[in-house]
């Protein structure tokens, strides 16, 4: 592991103490995926600040919690009074309530986050800087039948060796007595056992690379013993249907919609297929506070998923009867990740974040448990423990507070012709509430208009099946499945009447307003059977009730696609799987309708541009978003039990009426 130390940027850093090179320390830890994974891992500095009146203390910031140490900022770390903390250390037991009280209660910042549950422990080691990761290497040697004999080989008596502790005080208590008398300058680090690493120094620097020369320590002994054939690859074999499939199970489990992130990469998939996955998969987490992202174990997908999924939960449930205590609730007994045999790893996650944070675990994890088998055995904590941890209410914590929410969120969308107006707007409006979106469309703009954190854009001619296939199913392998498909791809083909009709025209409006509706359900079918209260959304058009002449291609191309959404609706019914149309009319904030156009169809109403938009019962304006907010709605559990219907957004239309 190389050290990421640059003394350009530590100047800059350094300009604001030694608080900021503090920061700028835990930031170069946390860039390393191999030394701590989101939020894992916690750093510390001691320094003497004045309080509110002036007077000098000594003070330990150390990282708060729920801060992780890739982004952490000065205000990410809690500065805690070091007379409190280490009179914490010497107290004989503390409850865990009552040292989150009592280190909040000797903070100089009240407002700053919740100290580290680490606090104490980082109080009690006599240095002025202090780092602590949960590196892979060190895990591939602790996580070990011969883990103790490992780390004694690779280190001597060059670490303090601390059997495994639960976090927290009594952690603190025991590293507290055990550096009682030690003489550090024979130490250059302390090994947790199937925890993790600390090491200290006096000096940003010097903590900082201590640690990357431990971890290369432990990389290096790893990598000694490794035979070349460690790590198993393989081809993965697709099944987007069963990827589907599989989200939709945990999803009920859960409760709420879940994504789905599969891993296929040729470790992902080597690893599913080890003789023995069944077995080493599901002996542990690498730490024990991955449970509270991952849960204890994976489910082993077999054949039929969502049996597995079940058979998981009996698991899960069996696992809770035997370790939990009176005053237990079990948590929700959906898996975090899966590892399904052929196929790879599959994380979930209520969020693109969540899920991203899993499945960055599970590759770890993967790797790590290949390294402790092919070291003697890979060997988590008894499962006691590790549930002591996934149900802590210190680790619990970390995961609450968030935004609540969204009344999409977890779904997964498609909107076909959303580079602009209508369709464009619907998708804005579905990632607002909270799903995935993509978008297809002709026009290259849809690359820029959807690129965001929940939305992206992919340009595809939906008038070509192949091309819309495989929009589909990068969709699905993106998110995991498919729940909602807005189908609005259409042109206006209007100018010309029946006798003098071209055919080029007539032809044009079927393709694209009809036929590419038909392919793109033909495409999406097979994952909305699988979605989570599926549904599809036609946008049609008023001249479906209220044709107008001259409009011949445009309103017959509507009113089949009328039509295809009333057949979807009688077939897909049975699946869970609703089909209704909206038809807007007068949407005049889109590309079509430039000023000129709208100046010149006022004239022939004899009326300004203001009263032709209001041209309706209501006299209001209809704009896209409009349309967009109905779209989300009809996604939504208000349409839940509506299937076959015809929306109007049109402010009411007498001619329709």
């Amino acid at each position: 592991m190389k050290s990421l130390w640059n003394e350009t940027e530590a100047r800059e850093f350094s300009a604001q103490g030694e608080l900021g090179l503090r920061v700028y320390t835990s930031r170069l830890l946390g860039r390393e995926p191999a030394l701590v994974l989101h939020g894992g891992g916690n750093t510390s500095v001691k320094a003497k600040e004045k309080n509110f009146f002036g007077e000098e203390e000594e003070v330990i910031h150390v990282k708060g919690s729920g801060w992780d140490l890739a982004t952490i900022e000065a205000a990410g770390f809690a500065p805690v009074r070091m007379s409190v903390l280490l009179k914490l250390a010497e107290l004989p037991k503390l409850s865990d309530d009552d040292m989150v009280v009592q280190m909040r209660a000797g903070m100089l910042n009240p407002a700053a986050p919740t100290p580290s549950v680490e606090a104490i422990l980082h109080a009690a080691l006599p240095f002025k800087y202090v780092d602590h990761t949960h590196a892979d290497a060190v895990i591939a040697l602790v996580n070990n039948a011969k883990g103790r004999e490992r780390v004694e080989q690779v280190f001597g008596k060059r670490v303090l060796v601390v059997p495994y502790i639960m976090p927290g005080f009594v952690l603190a208590k025991a590293v507290h007595e055990m550096i009682q008398g030690v003489d550090f300058s024979q130490l250059d680090g302390m090994i947790l056992m199937n925890h993790g690493a600390f090491t200290w120094g006096n000096d940003a620097k010097e903590s900082y690379e201590r640690m990357i020369a431990l971890v290369t320590k432990a990389e290096e002994a790893v990598a000694k013993e490794l035979p070349a054939n460690w790590l198993a690859t393989a081809e993965a074999k697709e099944d987007l249907v069963g990827l589907a499939t599989l989200r939709k199970a945990v999803s009920k489990v859960r409760g709420v919609p879940v994504l789905a992130r599969l891993d296929a990469s040729p470790e992902a998939a080597g690893f599913s297929l080890l003789p023995n996955v069944a077995s080493c998969a599901t002996r542990g987490p690498l730490t024990p506070d991955h449970s509270i992202r991952t849960k204890v174990v994976p489910v082993i997908a077999g054949e039929d998923l969502a049996a597995s999924v079940n058979a998981y939960v009996a698991d899960y449930a069996a696992y809770f009867q035997r370790n939990a205590g009176a005053g237990h609730t079990m948590l929700q007994q959906a898996p975090a990740w899966a590892v399904w045999p052929g196929h790879g790893v599959v994380a979930f996650g209520a969020t693109q974040a969540e899920t991203g944070i899993v499945s960055d675990i599970a590759a770890h994890t993967l790797r790590v448990i290949q390294q402790g088998e092919a070291l003697g055995g890979w060997q988590a904590l008894p499962e006691k423990d590790v549930f002591e941890v996934e149900y802590w209410s210190l680790e619990q914590a970390k995961l609450k507070g968030g935004p609540a929410r969204k009344p999409l969120q977890g779904k997964v969308a498609i909107v076909s012709g959303s580079a602009a107006g209508i369709g464009l707007a619907c998708a804005k409006v579905l990632a607002e509430h909270g799903a995935c979106v993509v978008g297809l469309d002709l026009n290259p703009e849809i690359l820029e208009v959807l690129q965001g954190p929940n939305t992206m854009g992919m340009v595809v001619n939906l008038t070509d099946h192949d091309a819309t296939l495989k929009a589909v199913e990068a969709t699905v392998r993106k998110f995991g499945g498919l729940d909602i498909v807005v189908s609005n791809a259409g042109i206006f083909t209007a100018g010309q009447y029946l006798d003098q009709l071209d055919d080029s025209n007539w032809a044009k409006s079927m393709a694209v307003n009809l036929t590419s509706h038909q392919q793109l359900m033909k495409a999406v079918i097979p994952y909305l059977k699988q979605g989570i209260d599926g549904t599809v959304i036609f946008i049609g058009s008023r001249n479906v009730a209220a044709p107008g002449a001259g409009a011949a291609s445009y309103s017959v191309a509507k009113a089949g696609l009328t039509q295809l959404c009333r057949v979807a609706a009688l077939e897909l019914a049975p699946f869970g799987v609703r089909a209704n149309i909206c038809h807007p009319d007068a949407v005049f904030d889109t590309k079509l309708w430039t000023p000129e156009a709208l100046q010149r169809s006022a004239e022939r109403y004899g009326i300004t541009v203001e009263e032709y938009k209001k041209r309706n019962l209501m006299k209001c304006e209809i704009k896209s978003r409009d349309v967009g907010e109905m779209i989300a709605t009809m996604a939504g559990p208000a349409f839940s039990k509506t299937t076959g219907a015809q929306i109007p957004v049109d402010g009411g239309n007498d001619r329709v009426i």
